[in-house]
């Protein structure tokens, strides 16, 4: 058992997220990754997929789910569950940060263009 002080762990950042892996293959965890993400007023994560399934806790804020030609609108305390291979893209609609803590089904998490193509992700 690993006991990590989550303030002191580093931060990443894309445009407009903030970004901090909880648990993960570097943080003594071997199945699963565990991450917390913070998205500006207007920001967005870019398209993209995992070779994982993925569920999202919804923490403050107010968002938009962008998957299958479909929007779906969410906020603070909802649950977002995606399949392994599922296209999407998260959108903070409201005026405040919109904090996510994603649970995925591996470690490390395979994250990749609507086309296919690997993104490296700066964590």
């Amino acid at each position: 058992m690993f006991v990590h002080r989550n303030a002191q762990l580093p931060a990443a950042e894309l445009p407009g997220i903030v970004h901090k892996t909880l648990a993960g293959n570097n943080l003594g965890a071997c199945r699963l990754s565990v991450w917390r993400q913070a998205i500006e007023p207007g920001a967005a994560t870019p398209p993209h997929r995992h070779d994982c399934e993925e569920v999202v806790l919804v923490q403050a804020g107010r968002g938009r789910l962008l998957v299958d030609g479909r929007s779906v609108e969410f906020e603070a305390d909802s649950t977002v569950v995606l399949p392994a291979g599922c296209d999407h893209q998260i959108t903070n609609d409201g005026d405040e940060p919109l904090v996510l803590v994603a649970a995925f089904s591996a470690t490390p998490v395979g994250t990749f263009t609507p086309g296919g193509a690997s993104i490296d992700l700066p964590w």
